[in-house]
């Protein structure tokens, strides 16, 4: 597997297209592409939120990539996303607009088709089918434009999770009632991740985020641009460069136990790793979960027993708040109401998503332990 690794000082074209034609070349990608197909773009754009606080791929990364692959003779480019919320023209116009997608046409599209179809599951999938945003499922070609982060449920964020946005608007914190555990979330990931299957997976680390991400964290300069042909190996190099253990990752484990990810084949092209990069700030959440400090054999009958006392919960700052009701929107055990211009939590009922977190634009919500 190659792993191509450049170092890009800043956003800017003149830095980050050379760097590009250099991973893509290393890699062969140009092999791939012909006149007439229909290439689809997936970035992170997890909420409206300005590129400058690192919580969305920078749109000169995905615009870089737009000029490589138009020179390659392809002009069917669409950029196609559903952030956290409804999936409407009036949100995602917002988070286009926002997210400073805007400046990516005429030379590519932003995807304006807001329907989805039903995709049936290979047989031994725990899920029987998704619903996935059309653009995708129409695409002969997908490239995986993520953002380098940390997160509040996953521990890590980046190719694999990325693909959790081609379930449309609100059907993500569906999935999450659902599979509320983190093993069974990550292997629904896993699963999205095999049935999308891009093709190519660039990582944004240029400036990545770390703390409590994936969009209320703080910026972690990194200066470098990942590219690979499998992302799930990627992934694992990924959470390595932040100074993560890859292996306690629920989705970055399970891919290499199920043979998706092959870290031992890594094969390095381009710039050298960087010289002992302090690790990445976790989120409160793991600070927070005493079950990282007892031994792996107690572990499982002490979660057991004391998992109600260890859990962590979100907690508002009523004077941050600004009651727009995005968090009660994305809850999907439903025990966030708005009452008299402030969110109200109900305790009982929470599965500890976090979406609430994710999805507040005024870093109103915090994460406190059950006692």
């Amino acid at each position: 597997m190659i792993q191509t690794l450049q170092t890009v000082a800043e956003y800017r074209e003149d830095l980050i297209y050379p760097a590009l034609c250099r991973s893509f070349e290393d890699l062969n990608i140009g092999s791939d592409l012909r006149a007439g197909m229909k290439v689809v773009i997936k970035p992170n754009l997890v909420m409206a939120k300005s590129p400058v606080f690192s919580a969305t791929t920078h749109p000169a990364v995905i615009q870089s990539v737009i000029r490589w692959i138009r020179e390659r003779g392809v002009t069917d480019i669409t950029v196609a996303e559903s952030s956290g919320g409804l999936y409407t023209a009036e949100h995602m116009n917002r988070v286009y607009r926002t997210c400073g997608m805007n400046v990516l046409e005429p030379d590519a599209h932003l995807n304006r088709d807001f329907t989805s179809r039903t995709v049936s599951c290979p047989s031994g999938f725990a899920n029987r089918s998704f619903n996935l945003i059309t653009p995708v499922l129409q695409a002969d070609y997908i490239i995986n434009i993520c953002k380098l982060k940390t997160h509040a449920m996953t521990g890590y964020s980046g190719g694999i999770k990325n693909l959790f946005g081609t379930v449309p608007g609100l059907e993500k914190p569906q999935l999450h009632y659902r599979w509320p555990d983190i093993d069974d979330f990550s292997r629904m990931l896993l699963e999205i991740a095999q049935i999308v299957n891009p093709q190519l997976t660039v990582i944004d680390a240029i400036e990545a985020m770390e703390g409590n991400g994936p969009t209320g964290g703080t910026t972690r300069p990194m200066h470098l641009l990942l590219a690979a042909r499998d992302f799930y190996t990627q992934d694992y190099f990924a959470a390595k460069l932040m100074g993560l253990d890859p292996m306690e990752i629920s989705m970055i484990r399970q891919s290499v136990e199920q043979g998706l990810a092959r870290p031992g084949e890594i094969v390095l092209r381009g710039d050298p790793l960087p010289e002992n990069p302090a690790p990445f700030q976790l989120p409160d959440t793991k600070s927070l979960n005493f079950a990282d400090n007892i031994p792996p054999f107690l572990q499982r009958p002490f979660l057991f027993f004391a998992s109600k006392l260890l859990k962590s919960y979100p907690q508002l700052k009523k004077d941050v708040c600004i009651g727009c009701g995005k968090c009660a929107e994305s809850c999907p055990a439903h025990v966030i109401r708005i009452e008299k211009g402030k969110a109200k939590f109900r305790k009982k009922g929470c599965i500890s998503c976090f979406c609430c977190q994710e999805m507040c634009p005024a870093k109103a919500i915090s994460v406190r332990k059950a006692l």
